[in-house]
């Protein structure tokens, strides 16, 4: 018989040194303020993807592509709402990971954490290789493995100061995405309806939503396409949960953050993607040449917009290299404390950083910026694809652990369930089986490489669970010998 897991791990298990949330007692400092955390709750959802990923999916979709970005939004809602339980109950600097450990097992912690610490260390070399080739564009005297070495050494100098840095880079990073996303919602939906001077009236208008082949022109199915084309955008989401345990109210900030999560989706995604489509025919060239933003920028007659949409691009790769950095080394500091990784990267410094955690993990980001300028077509494609999926790797186990953990909190403390989950389980295992759906979909897409990425997705998957269940079983052996040693 197996016993139940609990909400805190048991203090004589020597095999599991447990992740408390308290950052008093995990070494972590409570520096983050609530504006900060506030910041990164709603820039956590704007990623670089939607300014120059939602191009491709237009031309699929057409202005169908607002139920594709609807209906992924639903399901990072549900999913927040999810982890938004288990996190407000037991807040953790491991987040969906710690809460999979204690959930469903030491394997599902162990697999979920070292992949989502692989995710993002690749993001790092995407997302510093794309704010290099805007910054050679501007200052071409520095090449651009240059701009690229010096952007992560800055934003690593940031991370190994405090957490307090990290959160008022971050501050300032999301604070400008949100000002120019939402001027851009503004100024674009004057022009919709024709309160905007200046504005061809004939060309932007609600009309786009039904003329050029209607609604849905490339038919119903694009809608699934549109899903994979803009499923991997909304990854970030989760960072507040992250973060949280940093703050000086855990509970508050998660509470906060999952709430809030609706309208920051329904206004930056939905109401960015809906002013695009209204404001040109959603197969024009230019949204397909110069990107959706730029060309909805141009036809406002805005001076320089490929350069504004630039700068905003920037501030967007930024602000995900620095979260992406923090959370990378958070989720490497939480398995140091699990014993899931070296011991080293459970260490802190005086200021609460767990510097070996950071160090490591850029310098993995290091080698994967070296293979994208050394060969790009392939190790570092391998990379990017067979991390593709992550996303939905996690939401998944979010779903399953959410739906274990429950019945844990309300059987040991039924308080602590601040947030709920609507309609427990029926929306969580609707979630799951859409999750499931659409990664049996992406082995049926062949047009956009999902199916590559599902495939390398699965292997890599497939090998960290491996080296998860030998590790356990390992660990179980010698906790057997040691019951065997008698007593004197």
């Amino acid at each position: 018989m197996t016993s139940q897991p609990t909400l805190t791990k048991p203090e004589n298990d020597p095999e599991r040194p447990g992740d408390p949330g308290a950052p008093g007692d995990s070494g972590l400092q409570a520096g983050l303020k609530n504006r900060h955390l506030s910041m990164i709750a709603i820039g956590g959802v704007i990623g670089a993807g939607l300014f120059v990923g939602s191009s491709s999916g237009i031309a699929t979709a057409g202005p169908g592509i607002l139920l594709s970005y609807a209906l992924v939004g639903t399901l990072v809602v549900l999913v927040m709402r999810m982890l938004g339980e288990m996190s407000a109950a037991n807040p953790t600097s491991g987040s969906f990971s710690a809460h999979a450990d204690r959930a469903l097992g030491p394997w599902a912690g162990f697999t979920i954490g070292w992949l989502y610490w692989f995710f993002w260390v690749v993001v790092l070399a995407v997302e510093a290789t794309a704010g290099a080739a805007i910054l050679e564009g501007w200052i071409p005297a520095v090449p651009q493995w240059g701009w690229a070495l010096i952007v992560m050494v800055v934003l690593t100098a940031t991370n190994l100061v405090s957490v307090g840095s990290y959160g008022e880079f971050e501050f300032w990073f999301a604070g400008i995405k949100v000002v120019a996303i939402g001027a851009f919602i503004v100024i674009g939906g004057l022009a919709v309806f024709g309160v905007l001077p200046g504005v061809d009236s004939d060309r932007a208008g609600l009309a786009n939503l039904t003329e050029h082949g209607g609604f849905l022109p490339n038919g119903a199915g694009a809608i699934l396409t549109g899903i994979l084309l803009v499923v991997f955008s909304f990854m970030g989401s989760e960072i507040a949960t992250l973060a949280a345990g940093e703050s000086e109210d855990p509970q508050r900030a998660v509470t906060k953050a999952t709430n809030s999560i609706i309208w920051r989706i329904g206004v930056f995604y939905l109401g960015s993607i809906f002013v695009v489509v209204c404001l040109l025919p959603w197969d024009s060239e230019s949204i397909t040449e110069d990107g959706s933003y730029v060309a909805a920028l141009d036809s406002l007659g805005i001076a320089h917009a490929g350069q504004i949409m630039n700068f905003i691009v920037l501030t967007s790769v930024l602000s995900c290299l620095n979260s992406g950095l923090y959370t990378a080394s958070r989720m490497a500091f939480s398995l140091g404390r699990r014993g899931d990784a070296p011991k080293a990267f459970a260490r802190t410094t005086g200021r609460g950083v767990p510097r070996t955690a950071i160090l490591v993990s850029v310098v993995f980001g290091f080698v994967a910026v070296f293979f994208n300028y050394k060969f790009p077509d392939s190790v570092f494609l391998f990379l990017v694809n067979s991390s593709g999926a992550v996303a939905l790797f996690v939401w998944l186990v979010i779903c399953f652990s959410q739906l274990r953990m429950r019945k844990i909190i309300q059987a040991e403390a039924p308080e602590k369930l601040v947030v709920r989950m609507w309609l427990y389980p029926y929306l969580t295992w609707a979630s799951a089986a859409l999750i499931v759906f659409v990664l049996g979909y992406m082995l049926t897409d062949t047009e956009h490489d999902g199916r590559t990425t599902m495939l390398l997705s699965l292997l890599v998957a497939a090998i960290v669970l491996l080296i998860a269940v030998v590790k356990q079983r390992v660990a179980g052996r010698r906790a057997e010998d040691r019951d065997e040693i008698p007593a004197g």
